[in-house]
């Protein structure tokens, strides 16, 4: 193959090699490649690994021995996730330099699991993969084949700088114990949250500044480092606001939606709450039963499917509720005004009709859309003074005598009672933290509780009926393997669980009222709280095990859950309820997407991985304000209990607080500690001292990390042997010669593992 004008020997460019496959006569091999550019031993074997590196760049496709320039989007090509729509990734090509300034082209990635199912882990933003690529009518597709490493994956954590100078990464996730050396500030200082990218593929590789984020235990800096880390959009768009003003702006038209303004409606609400989306009536039907009302904000009447609202909402999922803001899933202007049922204001709602009976049964339903004017928003404390001073009105009076009746059914159908104390976070008005409590459960929480079960599996059942999609709120029964684990941990209380008889949680509920002994109770209670299944959405019935509920969905709150939009959605398609088309640039329908409705699943899974990634964010923030309000508490005692067993140590939270820490099997005294992995417990080979699930022990407060949220402790009496976390990771060194020689010898943290000496 006669070439002329040869270029001087060595390693070609990748640019020379694209151009002489582009001016060949023919589709060229790695051998024509070699010879072109006079290549000799060492070099065959680097330019083997330069096709390899730009086959997978995309800048060339073809067999091992036969390459070409690609045209256009290459066949197989390394692209890069940009975004993530509906679950989907949305990737563009990681290599893109036309000549003109054409954009590079979005491609959604079909992502498949084992035997054609969903993936279990979707890709996420900043993810590289080598893809097939294809257009197709609709655009063009990816088809992932292999994930390649990240060139940058981020760390958020804090800079320190130890005593020789060196500045650190003190990373903020408590599950990753070391820091890591920065090699470029970035302009950072000391005590400073940034964002940094390894540099290198080495095991421990340097860091690189990104992104100072400022303070990390300034006020209101917890909540931004979950959702930094948890990547939990935050930030709305022009073009979703732009929109939003226009849907706050829409008229409420009164065709095909009832007046209900005349009704005493009242919203029963946190006294915090930044927003109203539900409110309830009940009257009673003369005939020993009520006629109940639970309103909803009409939410798909101001965001459409198809629009740049929508599209936002889909990814956020949900709202997210941190004690110092809240990341709305809708704009502003919708969330906090336009859809919140204000009271005194006209608004838009959907509205649960329905028929209960003296047992408590609901035997109609109906939906419509409506207008209400909401009678008064009242706080949950001020509804149960109200109640309990006897100084209620006659509306408020109805609630209660209606709920009375749906307590009964309640206790008819048996769900699992679990007592969950949740904690609350109180802060002042700069965001410091005053209080940290348990809130307490009242009367006035269970009424509006159990009205919007009642409305959401008439919405579930509503939509069987017209055999119209559901989302489903989907709690399955426990697991053979859970359960297998709970029989086993019962048998160390001589108490059993035949797994030959049907799964109910009235079965639990029994077991749980039989024990008298609160500490006992309240480790059995653990243990049935961990045999729970997670509850997720789905378009497939299993049913709520937990809610003891044949037919269950989420409609009460589409403010800040998606799903419940969607079920509005197809509440609107079911019962006929589309409104005249809106004027303005604003999508023409209310009612489900034809994407959702062919395929519900995917946004369902979507919806449930948000709301677990929310959970988790809220859950980890919660720990770091704790963890602050305790750090100036180092070396107090409280009372604890136990609330998980391993055989590195056991867990404990304070009785007061719920702040959760670890007690570290090495300050448990000089004995060793065995681990009994069925009945969970840490045992003491000399004293038989023994460390179980739910047990109260006093323990002293040793660690507590605002940055991680960790806390750890020790027994009331040890003598303080808790290594700090996350330092800067420092060794004594010597001058011998021309270099510095560490201590030599095993590691003093390194225990020997031979046999030992008698």
């Amino acid at each position: 193959m006669p070439f002329k004008n040869r270029p001087a020997p060595g390693l070609p460019t990748r640019k020379q090699i694209l151009d002489f496959i582009q001016n060949a006569p023919e589709t060229v091999g790695k051998r024509e490649i070699s010879r072109h550019f006079g290549l000799q031993g060492a070099e065959k074997i680097q330019l083997k690994a330069l096709l390899k590196d730009m086959a997978e760049e995309g800048l060339i496709d073809g067999k091992r021995t036969a390459f070409h320039k690609m045209g256009g989007l290459p066949k197989v090509t390394v692209l890069r996730v940009i975004d993530i729509e509906e679950g989907e990734a949305i990737a563009v090509p990681d290599t893109w330099q036309p000549e003109d300034a054409t954009p590079p082209p979005r491609i959604r990635l079909i992502e498949k699991g084992p035997r054609g199912q969903r993936p279990p882990a979707a890709l996420r933003k900043g993810d590289r993969v080598l893809a097939r690529t294809e257009e197709s009518e609709t655009g063009w597709r990816g088809y992932p084949m292999k994930k390649l490493e990240l060139r940058a994956d981020q760390v958020l954590g804090v800079v320190e700088v130890d005593t020789a100078g060196k500045a650190w990464l003190a990373p903020v996730d408590k599950r990753i114990r070391n820091s890591s050396l920065i090699s470029d500030l970035g302009g950072a200082k000391p005590g400073e949250l940034v964002l940094g990218e390894p540099i290198g593929k080495s095991m421990r590789p340097s860091i690189k500044v990104v992104q100072v984020l400022g303070e990390p235990l300034a006020p209101k800096a917890f909540s931004l480092i979950a959702i930094h880390k948890h990547g939990i959009p935050n930030h709305f768009g022009q073009e979703t606001l732009d929109e939003a003003q226009l849907a706050a702006k829409l008229p409420l038209s009164h065709d095909k939606r009832e007046d209900l303004r005349h009704l005493p409606i009242v919203a029963i609400d946190p006294s915090d709450a930044r927003d109203h989306d539900d409110a309830i009536w009940a009257m009673p039907d003369g005939q020993g039963g009520f006629d109940a009302l639970v309103a909803i904000a009409d939410v798909s009447f101001y965001v459409r499917p198809g629009g740049e609202i929508d599209r936002e909402a889909r990814k956020r999922g949900n709202s997210v509720y941190f004690p110092d803001r809240v990341v709305p899933m809708l704009p502003e202007v919708l969330s906090a005004d336009v859809c919140s049922l204000r009271s005194g204001e006209d608004r838009a709602a959907m509205a649960c009709h329905m028929k209960i009976d003296a047992e408590g049964r609901v035997t109609e339903w109906r939906f419509t859309r409506a207008l209400v004017r909401i009678h008064e928003v009242i706080a949950y404390e001020e509804a149960q003074a109200r109640m309990d001073e006897d100084r209620a009105e006659d509306h408020l009076r109805h609630l209660w005598d209606c709920w009375a009746a749906l307590a009964t059914a309640r206790k008819s159908r048996d769900p699992l009672e679990l007592e969950l104390p949740e904690r609350r976070v109180k802060l002042d008005d700069k965001g410091r933290i005053t209080e940290i409590a348990i809130r307490e459960r009242l009367d006035a929480h269970k009424v509006v509780e159990d009205f919007m079960i009642a409305a959401n599996v008439a919405a579930a059942k509503a939509l069987e009926s017209k055999v119209a999609p559901v989302v489903y709120r989907i709690h399955e029964t426990p697991s053979r393997e859970k359960l297998m684990a709970l029989k086993d941990y019962l048998a160390t209380f001589e108490k059993k669980l035949s797994l030959g008889q049907v799964i109910t949680p009235g079965l639990f509920n029994r077991m749980l009222k039989d024990i008298t002994g609160e500490a006992e109770k309240a480790l059995i209670m653990e243990a049935v709280l961990r045999s729970q299944t997670q509850a997720y959405y789905g378009p497939s019935n299993a049913g709520h095990f937990g809610l003891a509920l044949g037919s269950y969905a989420h409609f009460t709150s589409p403010i800040r859950r998606y799903a419940d939009l969607l079920v509005h959605r197809s509440l609107v398609d079911a019962y006929g309820l589309e409104q005249p088309r809106p004027v303005g640039d604003i999508p023409a329908t209310s009612g489900l997407a034809e994407r959702d409705r062919s395929d519900l699943g995917r946004i369902s899974d979507v919806i449930s991985k948000a709301e677990r990634r929310a959970m988790e964010a809220e859950r980890e923030t919660i720990d770091r304000y704790v963890a602050a309000w305790l750090s100036s508490r180092v070396g107090e005692v409280f009372d604890c209990r136990i609330t998980g067993v391993q055989k590195f140590g056991f867990f404990a939270t304070i009785l007061s607080l719920g702040g959760d820490g670890l007690v570290p099997v090495s300050t448990l005294g000089d004995e060793r500690f065995g681990y009994d992995e069925k009945a969970q417990v840490l045992v003491g080979e000399r004293t038989r001292t023994t460390y179980a699930i739910g047990q109260i022990v006093r323990l002293r407060l040793a660690e507590a990390n605002p940055l991680t949220g960790a806390l750890k402790f020790e027994l009331e009496d040890a003598e303080g042997s808790i290594e700090p976390r996350g330092r800067p990771q420092q060794q004594a060194f010597q001058k011998r010669g021309n270099h510095l020689v560490g201590k030599r010898g095993r590691p003093a943290n390194i225990r020997h593992k031979g046999k030992n000496k008698r």
